[in-house]
């Protein structure tokens, strides 16, 4: 007989965490009617986070797919007018992605839907576990030394 394997176990209940929390979030971004995909909230909050329209490329990058991919998100995205592909002032052969004012409205409520699904999913918590957890998921997100807090995550 073989002893319980307790880190398999461990990544089990991390996975089916993630699945609920994306079945969550899901729901939540449908009952609000947003017309947007996960993946293509998750392209919204990224491109927030640059202080100037980012290339396809950084945008490839940093959500960590090929380009091929933001290219098909940018192209929904665009077509529901949250974005639009805007020339480098710099040089004219590249191009560069911009939120409208649309797709800034549908970034606050892609926010809305997330708090909405977390306070869900954290629901049966106190907040001292939430303090607790939060310094656990820093801890495996960033490896050691995590715990001060700087290296939070908030896209």
């Amino acid at each position: 007989m073989t002893a319980p394997d307790p880190d398999g176990l461990l990544a089990e209940q991390l996975l089916r965490l993630t699945r609920r929390v994306h079945r969550i979030q899901k729901r939540h971004l449908e009952h609000r009617d947003l017309g947007i995909t996960p993946a293509q909230s998750r392209l919204l909050r990224t491109l927030a986070h640059y202080g100037s329209p980012p290339r396809m490329a950084d945008l490839a990058e940093r959500l960590e797919v090929v380009p091929r991919a933001v290219t098909t998100l940018v192209d929904g995205l665009e077509a529901a007018g949250k974005v639009r592909r805007v020339p480098d002032p710099a040089n004219r052969r590249v191009i560069r992605i911009e939120l409208t004012d649309d797709g800034r409205a549908a970034l606050r409520e892609l926010r809305g839907a997330r708090r909405s699904a977390a306070e869900e999913i954290l629901a049966p918590l106190t907040d001292e576990q939430r303090t607790v957890l939060g310094g656990l998921l820093d801890t495996l997100i960033d490896g050691p030394g995590a715990d001060t807090g700087e290296g939070r995550r908030t896209a």
